[in-house]
C-alpha cells in the first residue's frame, strides 16, 4: 500500500523529470515546456483525489514550488527554458495549486486542478502549434483552436467530478474556456478564482 511519503516522492519524481526534459528542449521550446511541466502534476492531482496526498502536504508543496519559482523572476534570473520575463504565469499556477485543496471539497477542487493543468496545457499546446504553422507569434496571442481542446478536455474532467446534468457540466467548462481566453487577468489567477465561484452553483 502506497504510503503519503511514497506518492508524495512519485509525484515529485513526474515534475522533476519533466523539468530536466524541458531543460534539455531549451528556451525556444518556453512555452511548450511551461505546459509539458502543467502536465507533470497531473499524477500529484490524482493522488490527492485518491486521499494518498493530504490537503496539507499537497498545499504546503505547491506553495513552496511556488516560492522557488519566483525567486529567479525577483533577482530577474529567470529559468530560461520556461520562465519568461515579466510573465509569472507558472507562479500564480504553483500559488493557485496550492490555495484549491485548502478552500474546496476534494472532487471539486480535483476538477479544477485538473482543469489547470490538463486543459491549459493542451490549449497552449494547440496554440502553439497553430501559430508556429501559421508564422505568429505563439507568446502574445490566443486563438479558437486552442479554447476548443480547453473546452473538450474540461468538459471530459467535468463528466466524472462536477455534480451536475450535461447542461451543468457544459457550462462549467464552457466558462472556464472563456475564463482562460479573456485577457485581463492571467488564466492562472482567472481560472481558479472563476472557478472557485462557480463552486457555490454546483
Amino acid at each position: 500500500m502506497l504510503d503519503t511519503v511514497g506518492a508524495v516522492a512519485i509525484a515529485l519524481l513526474f515534475i522533476l523529470i519533466a523539468i530536466g526534459f524541458t531543460k534539455k528542449l531549451g528556451p525556444e521550446w518556453a512555452w511548450i515546456n511551461r505546459k509539458i511541466i502543467h502536465l507533470s502534476i497531473v499524477p500529484a492531482i490524482l493522488m490527492f483525489y485518491w486521499e494518498l496526498i493530504p490537503a496539507g502536504v499537497f498545499s504546503g508543496t505547491a506553495f513552496v514550488f511556488g516560492a522557488i519559482q519566483l525567486w529567479p523572476h525577483l533577482k530577474r534570473r529567470e529559468l530560461n527554458w520556461y520562465q519568461i520575463e515579466h510573465n509569472y504565469g507558472e507562479v500564480f499556477f504553483a500559488f493557485s495549486a496550492s490555495a484549491i485543496p485548502l478552500v474546496l471539497p476534494t472532487g471539486y477542487a480535483t476538477a479544477l486542478l485538473l482543469a489547470m493543468a490538463v486543459s491549459d496545457g493542451v490549449t497552449g499546446i494547440i496554440r502553439h502549434y497553430y501559430f508556429r504553422k501559421h508564422g505568429f507569434n505563439v507568446r502574445l496571442r490566443k486563438h479558437w483552436t486552442g479554447s476548443v481542446g480547453y473546452f473538450a478536455t474540461a468538459l471530459l474532467i467535468a463528466v466524472p467530478l462536477v455534480k451536475a446534468g450535461i447542461v451543468g457540466k457544459m457550462g462549467w467548462a464552457g466558462i472556464l474556456t472563456l475564463t482562460e481566453y479573456q485577457g485581463w487577468l492571467d488564466d492562472n489567477l482567472a481560472v481558479p478564482l472563476v472557478g472557485g465561484f462557480l463552486f457555490f452553483l454546483y
